[in-house]
């Protein structure tokens, strides 16, 4: 998925994409809004992007950062190093002006950076629902408390299969816990399939839930006016 899915961005980014980037689960399809999701700016003025703002600390990891929608604002004010798996991506993210963009998978964040290395920490574009479970997702936050400071913040994101817009989600699979759901498709593009994406869904409380032991607490929820989008600000006690 990794490089056809930043290739697919690429392209676009450059202006040499001739069919659109798909998202399907069986014979259900839908076409991968690129410009909406990474390249429309970042308003850090507007009331969402203010609250945002609030929660970063110098120095700032930005992971999974796509096409650096928000490293190039934040990198202008604070010491920011931007990550992502795909080296296409990187290469967009650096093009476009991010000082410091690495290929990094967020999975060896520990094996990539220094204890405490940073002030903050953003995974934004709910790829967090890929750790697969409840136990890889304490994993991956014990693996940000690792890399971030003693009073650190983080801002995650999610769908919450509690409210009942996640079931209109592609690829939605309802599970029978509360709080829980999966997600699964792929990405196709120029004939290529990418391999096939497992999300685990959660609420809020199955996030905080999952970071008991971790060293974060969730502090603050943010959820989108309509839908079942939201977004956590985590805090260490």
């Amino acid at each position: 998925m990794t490089e056809l899915f930043g290739r697919a961005v690429a392209d676009h980014y450059h202006d040499r994409m001739d069919e659109p980037l798909l998202v399907r689960d069986g014979a259900e399809t839908q076409e991968h809004p690129i410009e909406a999701f990474y390249f429309e700016p970042f308003d850090p003025e507007s009331e969402a992007g203010r609250w945002l703002s609030s929660w970063v600390r110098a120095p700032l990891l930005d992971v999974g950062a796509g096409a650096g929608r928000h490293a190039l604002v934040f990198g202008a004010r604070v010491e920011t190093v931007a990550v992502d798996v795909s080296e296409s991506l990187v290469a967009v993210m650096t093009d476009r002006g991010v000082a410091d963009a690495r290929v990094a998978d967020m999975f060896s964040l520990p094996s990539r950076f220094d204890r405490d290395r940073f002030g903050s920490a953003l995974v934004v574009g709910t790829q967090l629902s890929l750790a697969g479970s409840m136990q890889g997702l304490r994993g991956l936050l014990g693996d940000l408390a690792f890399v971030t400071d003693a009073d650190a913040t983080a801002v995650v994101d999610g769908y919450d299969p509690g409210h009942e817009a996640a079931a209109e989600l592609l690829g939605y699979r309802p599970d029978p816990t509360p709080g829980l759901a999966h997600r699964t498709f792929h990405f196709a593009y120029e004939g290529a399939v990418s391999e096939t994406l497992q999300f685990r869904l959660f609420s809020p409380d199955r996030l905080r839930e999952a970071t008991v032991g971790t060293g974060w607490r969730v502090a603050d929820v943010r959820r989108a006016d309509e839908g079942s989008y939201y977004r956590a600000a985590l805090t260490k006690p």
